[in-house]
């Protein structure tokens, strides 16, 4: 790689060809001068030639990263006159053309087709250093350091530390719409993990040059042959040649402004049929982008029985390092896949397609030999490659490794690993509350290596103002993992905070007392038997059927009064109530990263609907009130343009039944200084009750697309978030005399609204938000408005 410059002004040149003489190998430096060339079979010189310049050659050496830097002398030639007038930009006019044949030349327009692809995912760490190399925690490995090469993309020295390959065969069918993957082999460096593997296929990161915006790293990115183009690119036409004897125009692009959502790279067309030949293009370098340094695409397309335009060799790479500063250690994630053995148009039976995952692994996948991999590997391992999968395994025969992967998982998870055992969370370990005073936690659950089938887990804690051992035990069975069959039973003792929302910051955790607002004495005492079994009968579509009885008992100075009949008021012990539930859960083409016992969600572009009914089974093992409790939400992510993104909840329930306060809908409240997503931020807790409601919350991340325009906004990479929430509800009459309701209580006659405006990306984790509360502001001791942090970790 290097750097083309004149030689009289020292000004960078663009368009410049970079060869090696004799061969086909070759390049075009950028609109920096920039150019980059990585081959095997090099020739022993290269050139750098372009008109109006003296070409120049350097002899090279085989075998080993070089910079190569060209300033080229200009050839001073005398011409006559040249009168040159305005006209269409040919580059535009080849642009259009693409435009006018997208439908034609994108695979999606085909009714079916299917074909064998070959993925290839590596994952390297760069910037490490030689005194990093000299560590003492480093030192048992030193010999990795045998393994390291240079990138060309930005010249960064790297170590290869996870290789996998996969070999699949792809189905698609146009209506009704299907994709299914079938991964028959499977080889990862290091990992034995069905998991894993699903997540390594073709069917998790594919690029279509000829959408209008191309995700990339949750973001929307626009593609250099979007419909609306012309307005994020300038186009240039560089050159035309022959690419597999077809004929081809060149084109580069780059952004009109700074800072935007766009790429900078080069394209080849087709002359006849206007379709795409190859692509190459970076991430714009000034994008306003967290933890990416760069980012490369690289595609090939082929014409397939003379009429299919199909892509067939596709390369991503990032590289992702916590700050730009080259003295921090980085990781480049690399995912290149070749494509073959095409069929299109002969759909399978509707039988074939109903399968109830769209990622199926093979039993036999991971147990390939690597006489099988010489034979169908679209493309031989380097020797460089081959050497991962040794030095993994050497690696991990080294007994040290092990503690620094347990440290890690530490870290990460909150747990440490102790054989069969994992102990944690440890910041869980000590926590204060206005009830129990200091609060000491211990707790654990089964490892991996005690089943990858049962996990048991419990705790045990005690305060030292109520003098009270409370704790928990359960398990987790899982008859599969995909689809997800499973199911738990638990049974806890413990205190809880009703009113919470599920994304609320713990009160267990040790920094909770630092970001309350108000004394945490508004908990109660639960004990619960539960039971529930999980079906997933589809990817995204699973029932869950649970039954639970539930003893609640106040504590501190809180009462539960009710009032059965008028005039009449009894002072409970408890509330003792049984319900069996159904949650019925949909969430089109959901994506997840799937673990032993866990699954972690990376989304869907479509709505999730989440319906569950509850009846409360009065006279069961003490329980008093019978009820129905019906309950909705629909809730949806999703990019908006290329302007950021947005998100919304939509919730709606009922309960039919005359019941005491704590069974009824405490809407989700908020009494810290953290921004909850899921609360009313500005609402005390036990503040607003009802038996039937519908409410929506809606937020828009900008991105940085108006922020960026001011210099030093641009300079911070700092991002604008508007939000804003409505409630409306009621309770029933019986229920507003049946219960005594802690704290205020408002009577809702009308909405109850809160908006709010944000920063976010803030030093690229912390965010604040202002908010307002505005209706019910004339209530007792309401918080109209608060400041409010948070941290999260984005692209």
């Amino acid at each position: 790689m290097g750097t083309i410059t004149n030689s009289s002004t020292a000004e960078p040149i663009p368009f410049v060809n970079i060869y090696f003489p004799g061969t086909t190998i070759g390049a075009t430096s950028d609109f920096e001068g920039h150019y980059a060339i990585e081959t095997y079979t090099p020739g022993d010189s290269l050139t750098a030639s372009y008109v109006g310049y003296i070409s120049r050659s350097f002899q090279i050496t085989h075998g080993i990263f070089q910079r190569v830097d060209f300033t080229l002398d200009p050839d001073n030639i005398l011409l006559e006159e040249v009168v040159v007038l305005p006209g269409e930009n040919p580059a535009e006019v080849l642009l259009r053309k693409v435009i006018e044949n997208k439908e034609i030349n994108n695979k999606k327009e085909y009714d079916a087709f299917e074909y064998e692809v070959y993925t290839k995912v590596q994952f390297d760490a760069n910037n490490i250093s030689e005194r990093l190399q000299e560590r003492r925690l480093i030192r048992p490995f030193k010999f990795i350091f045998n393994y390291m090469d240079t990138s060309t993309v930005n010249g960064k020295a790297y170590l290869p530390v996870f290789l996998s390959e996969t070999m699949s065969d792809m189905y698609y069918r146009k209506s009704p719409r299907e994709n299914i993957e079938i991964i028959k082999a499977s080889k990862l460096s290091g990992v034995d993990n069905e998991s894993i593997t699903q997540f390594l296929g073709d069917l998790n990161a594919n690029v279509n040059i000829y959408d209008n915006y191309i995700t990339l790293f949750q973001k929307n990115f626009v593609s250099p042959i979007a419909n609306f183009g012309l307005s994020y690119y300038r186009y240039y036409l560089v050159d035309s040649m022959y690419i597999d004897n077809q004929w081809c125009y060149h084109l580069m692009f780059k952004p009109r402004r700074k800072q935007e959502l766009t790429f900078s790279g080069t394209f080849w067309i087709h002359d006849t049929t206007f379709a795409v030949k190859k692509v190459e293009m970076e991430l714009a370098r000034d994008v306003n982008l967290n933890f990416v340094s760069a980012g490369v695409v690289r595609q090939e397309y082929s014409l397939i029985d003379d009429k299919y335009w199909i892509l067939t060799k596709d390369y991503l790479m990032g590289d992702f390092n916590f700050t730009r500063k080259a003295k921090t250690i980085g990781v480049f994630g690399h995912r290149s896949t070749s494509s073959r053995n095409f069929v299109f148009n002969q759909p399978r039976d509707d039988k074939f397609y109903k399968t109830p995952v769209n990622v199926i692994v093979e039993d036999d996948a991971n147990e390939k030999d690597d006489a099988y991999w010489g034979i169908t590997r679209h493309d031989s391992l380097t020797a460089r490659e081959i050497g991962i999968y040794e030095m993994i395994d050497s690696i991990k025969s080294i007994p040290i490794f092990d503690t620094y992967v347990d440290m890690g998982y530490m870290l990460v998870s909150g747990y440490y690993v102790w054989g069969n055992f994992e102990l944690g969370p440890y910041y869980k370990l000590l926590s204060f509350n206005a009830i129990e005073g200091a609060r000491f936690r211990l707790g654990g659950q089964t490892s991996n290596k005690f089943s990858n089938k049962l996990m048991l887990d419990g705790h045990i804690a005690y305060g030292t103002l109520d003098y009270r051992f409370k704790y928990g035990l359960g398990f987790l069975y899982m008859f599969d993992k995909n689809p997800r069959r499973a199911l738990s039973a638990s049974y806890f003792y413990d205190m809880v905070q009703l009113g919470q929302s599920q994304d609320a910051f713990s009160q267990e955790n040790f920094f909770a007392v630092f970001f309350r607002r108000n004394p945490a004495n508004k908990l109660s005492m639960l004990e619960q038997y539960e039971t529930s079994y999980e079906h997933e009968w589809i990817t995204g579509f699973s029932n869950t059927f649970t039954f639970s009885h539930r003893k609640l008992f106040p504590v501190g100075n809180s009462l539960f009064v009710v009032h059965p009949e008028e005039g009449e008021t009894i002072i409970e012990d408890n509330i003792i109530s049984a319900e069996i539930a159904v949650k019925t859960r949909w969430a089109y083409k959901e994506r997840y990263i799937l673990g032993d016992f866990t699954r972690i969600t990376i989304g869907t572009k479509y709505p999730i609907f989440e319906l569950q009914y509850a009846y409360g089974i009065p006279d069961i093992f003490g329980s008093e009130y019978e009820y129905h409790r019906l309950q909705f939400q629909m809730k949806q992510w999703f990019n908006v343009l290329s302007i950021g993104w947005s998100k919304y909840i939509l919730e709606a329930g009922k309960i039919w039944g005359i019941l005491p306060y704590p069974l009824l809908k405490l809407q989700p409240a908020n009494e810290t200084f953290l921004f909850d997503e899921y609360a009313y931020n500005l609402m005390n807790y036990y503040e607003f009750i009802n038996d039937q409601y519908v409410s929506l919350y809606f937020t828009h991340h900008f991105d940085g697309f108006f922020l960026n325009h001011i210099p030093l906004m641009r300079k911070l990479k700092w991002r604008g978030v508007i939000h804003g929430r409505v409630l409306l509800g009621t309770l029933s009459e019986e229920n507003k005399q049946y219960s005594e309701f802690p704290g205020i209580q408002v009577d809702m006659t009308s909405p109850y609204y809160e908006a709010g405006v944000g920063v976010e990306n803030i030093f690229k984790f912390f965010r604040v938000d202002a908010i307002w509360r505005l209706s019910y502001r004339d209530t007792q001791k309401p918080r109209n408005f608060g400041v409010f942090i948070s941290a999260a970790i984005s692209f």
